[in-house]
């Protein structure tokens, strides 16, 4: 049944205008309101739950089917990183404990003991959200590294964002239910914490090894260790970089720890 359309006044046949792409008329009901929550909160029409699976099945095929245009059933991936990061710092902070965890780890520290136990507990706390503000590092450094093989940059940024989604999942799914049963051993739940961080360039194997499945395992191997090479260099920039950011930090919250650093013992 065709209706004008609330916006433009445009004939519309289908669901949505052809013209401003307005929904057609539906009157508030019951069934409308559990739609909107379900778009609001789950975006389970946009696929949310259907992303999940598919990254977790195969997130190179899944990187692939998005970037090549299959995108009706997937949930935009840089939202659905925000999502599973939102989750993941829950945990985190709120059933883990990092932030009691980090505590307990510097409490014989003598030098800025506050401080540090702030700063190592938003950084493990919030690791993924941190991860999500680097992609577009990840993602030059891996254009850089597979520079022929037919993605642009942007594209890569869809890759990597795929990879940290899966990282994601794997943290919530695998790390954090050890971490949590490991939770009093703070030296412990550091060190594994740190481990996991080790999978990711397993991950870009595995994830290339399906995006580009007419390259041999050889050339595929070559370029990820070309990758790790340019983060390596990138982790020392950011890491200069963190280390005057905590400086900075140290020197508003709290400036008798300098004072302290810079008395001779």
């Amino acid at each position: 049944m065709e209706m004008s359309c609330s916006n433009c006044n445009q004939m519309i046949s289908a669901h949505f205008c052809g013209n401003c792409g307005q929904k057609k008329y539906k009157r508030i009901d019951k069934k409308y309101i559990w739609d909107e929550i379900q778009y609001t909160f789950l975006h389970t029409n946009k696929g949310f739950l259907y992303s999940v699976k598919n990254i977790i099945q195969n997130p190179g095929k899944t990187a692939k089917e998005f970037i090549d245009g299959n995108r009706v059933n997937h949930y935009k991936p840089i939202l659905l990183l925000f999502v599973l990061s939102g989750i993941s710092a829950f945990i985190s902070f709120k059933i883990i404990g990092m932030n009691e965890i980090t505590k307990n780890i510097y409490a014989d520290v003598n030098v800025n003991k506050s401080f540090m136990t702030s700063y190592m507990s938003i950084l493990s706390s919030y690791f993924s959200f941190f991860m999500l503000l680097t992609i577009p590092f990840y993602a030059l450094c891996t254009k850089v590294a597979f520079l022929k093989w037919e993605h642009n940059y942007y594209e890569h940024i869809v890759i990597n964002t795929y990879l940290m989604c899966f990282y994601t999942l794997m943290t919530i799914l695998i790390v954090y239910p050890i971490m949590y049963f490991f939770k009093d051993n703070s030296s412990l739940v550091l060190k594994y914490s740190s481990i996991s961080m080790l999978s990711l360039p397993l991950i870009l194997v595995y994830m290339c090894r399906n995006l580009y499945p007419e390259k041999t395992l050889k050339s595929i191997l070559f370029r990820v260790g070309f990758v790790i090479l340019l983060l390596i260099i990138s982790l020392i920039v950011l890491m200069i970089f963190a280390v005057l950011i905590g400086v900075i930090y140290a020197m508003i919250a709290n400036p008798e720890t300098l004072k302290q650093m810079a008395q001779p013992k």
